[in-house]
C-alpha cells in the first residue's frame, strides 16, 4: 500500500475535513483528519493496521502500546497481526502524562512498538514514550496512520508513518481564520480550554 493509498482511505472514508478547527494540541487548522471515520469501519481499519504491522514485522516486536482512544484500537489490531499482546496508556490524573491501569505493565527489556493515529505535535506519543521508558522497555519504533506535521516532529526512535502531509497548524493568536471571524469547531478527545 502506498502513501497515496492511505491518503485515499482518509478521503474516501470522509475523514478529511475542511473548515476552521481547534486541534487537540490547542492549535488551529483549516484541515482536520477525523481518524474515527476510519476506526469505525472495521474492514478499512484492519487494512490500514495490516499495512502498519507489515512495516514492523521484522523488528522483534513483543508488545504494542497505544494511547487512548484511537491508539488502543490500532494497537489491538496491529498486535493481532504481529501475533503479540497489546495494551493502552490512559491519561494520568490531572491530565499530565499517561499511566497504565487495569493491571497493565511491561517487563524490562520488552521490545515495544508504539502506535497512534494522527500526529500533529506528538504530545500523546511523547507521553507514551515517557511511560514505556519507566518500565525499562526497549522501544522498537513508532507507527502512525498519518503524520500531519510534515516530518517536523522528531523522536529518538524509528518513526514510520503510513502517510505524511504538511497541514497548516497555527497558534490561536496567529490564525488567519480567527482574524477573518470564521466560526471554529473543536475536535479531538483531550479536554481543552
Amino acid at each position: 500500500m502506498t502513501e497515496q493509498d492511505i491518503l485515499n482511505i482518509f478521503l474516501e472514508s470522509g475523514a478529511l475535513l475542511h473548515g476552521h478547527f481547534k486541534l487537540t494540541s490547542g492549535k488551529h487548522s483549516d484541515i482536520y483528519y477525523e481518524k474515527f471515520m476510519i476506526l469505525k469501519r472495521p474492514r478499512v481499519c484492519e487494512k490500514v493496521c495490516v499495512e502498519m504491522a507489515e512495516r514492523f514485522k521484522n523488528d522483534g516486536v513483543e508488545l504494542v502500546v497505544g494511547p487512548t482512544t484511537g491508539g488502543m484500537l490500532i494497537a489491538y489490531e496491529v498486535a493481532r497481526r504481529l501475533g503479540v499482546d497489546s495494551i493502552y496508556a490512559e491519561p494520568a490524573e490531572g491530565g499530565k502524562g499517561r499511566i497504565f491501569k487495569r493491571g497493565f505493565d511491561i517487563l524490562p527489556q520488552t521490545r515495544v512498538l508504539i502506535v497512534d493515529d494522527v500526529l500533529t505535535t506528538g504530545t500523546s506519543v511523547f507521553e507514551v514514550i515517557d511511560l514505556v521508558k519507566k518500565y525499562d522497555a526497549a522501544i522498537a519504533g513508532i507507527g502512525l496512520f498519518l503524520d500531519r506535521s510534515g516530518g517536523k516532529v522528531k523522536f529518538d526512535y524509528p518513526l514510520i508513518p503510513l502517510a505524511t502531509v504538511v497541514a497548516n497548524a497555527w497558534e490561536p493568536d496567529q490564525c488567519p481564520l480567527c482574524k477573518r471571524g470564521e466560526p471554529i469547531t473543536q475536535r479531538g478527545s483531550r479536554k481543552m480550554g
